[in-house]
């Protein structure tokens, strides 16, 4: 294919992925898009056992992809966030001239945008794009990738970057990439269900931490996540609403003494004493020490 068809393809395949993420809200199997149509052909997506996506019809790389890997596990690839904020992505195996590697290479020689799969649980994906290589590392066996496309004009740094270059690099990926995986893995854990009153509309809910992302240890890992409706979100963001170690609900005393319409005393009030519903797998559970830390804060509310 010519560079005009690859620039198509990707094209064809990013519109393909928004109706099946909801324009990035949902996650996807690797079953559903494993390929899509294209002019009557069938273009591979994501490979079950391939990081590195590059379509028989397509002379450079069209997708990546990051394999889950379970908290306190070791990752099978060194897909790391560089001193200078941009994103590595690792070749595979240890010969830069393999055929995944010179397709990866091709893609970023031609300025083509690539999707990025991101593992959130095993065999399930956020789905980010386009990304862009603007870097290879041929010495480190890895790329440099772009997430958004101011960044795609950034050179990236081998050493420490600009300390503004790089807080500016790191804003666009907790927007870009860090957020959105972050809401997907709390989401898929809490089985995209209100921790608190249980609401199942998927538009509708949030992945709120528990202590802020401006705080030491507010990390964007499930431990310090919740699955909250945006009311209770923002409630609990607000004081309105705390959390206690042993995950019971309360409301602050000035709300609970209020007289107002159904809205208060169905969607707070009467949440008071409810105890938060924890995802089935223990290594999401809420951390307890930030909970602790974080109800704390509600109570110097009083």
């Amino acid at each position: 294919m010519t560079d005009l068809d690859e620039l198509a393809v990707r094209t064809a395949a990013m519109r393909w992925l928004d109706e099946r993420t909801a324009f990035g809200e949902r996650t996807v199997t690797q079953p559903e898009v494993a390929a899509f149509p294209f002019l009557g052909e069938s273009i591979s997506l994501l490979m079950r056992q391939q990081g590195i996506c590059k379509p028989r019809q397509l002379g450079a790389a069209l997708a990546l992809r990051t394999t889950w890997t379970p908290p306190g596990g070791k990752a099978p690839y060194a897909d790391f966030e560089g001193p200078d904020g941009m994103f590595r992505y690792a070749y595979r195996g240890t010969d830069p001239d393999s055929f995944d590697n010179v397709a990866l290479r091709r893609a970023g020689e031609l300025g083509l945008p690539l999707i990025w799969f991101v593992a959130i649980a095993t065999g399930v994906y956020h789905v980010q794009y386009p990304v862009y290589v603007v870097a290879d590392e041929p010495d480190h066996l890895r790329v440099a990738l772009a997430v958004d496309e101011a960044q795609r004009w950034i050179s990236p740094a081998a050493g420490a970057a600009d300390e503004d270059r790089r807080r500016y690099v790191q804003r666009l990926n907790k927007l870009r990439l860090h957020q959105p995986v972050f809401r997907a893995q709390v989401l898929g854990a809490y089985e995209r269900a209100c921790a608190i009153c249980k609401l199942r509309h998927t538009e509708l809910l949030d992945a709120a931490h528990i202590l802020s992302d401006v705080h030491p240890r507010g990390t964007p890992v499930v431990p310090n996540g919740m699955a909250l409706c945006s009311i209770h979100h923002r409630a609990f963001d607000a004081n309105v609403i705390g959390i206690r170690p042993d995950l019971v609900v309360e409301v602050r005393r000035d709300i609970l003494a209020e007289i107002d319409g159904p809205m208060l005393r169905h969607g707070l009030q009467e949440m008071a004493g409810v105890t938060v519903t924890r995802p089935k797998k223990m290594i999401w559970w809420p951390d307890p020490s930030r909970l602790d830390e974080r109800y704390e804060q509600f109570r110097a509310t009083g």
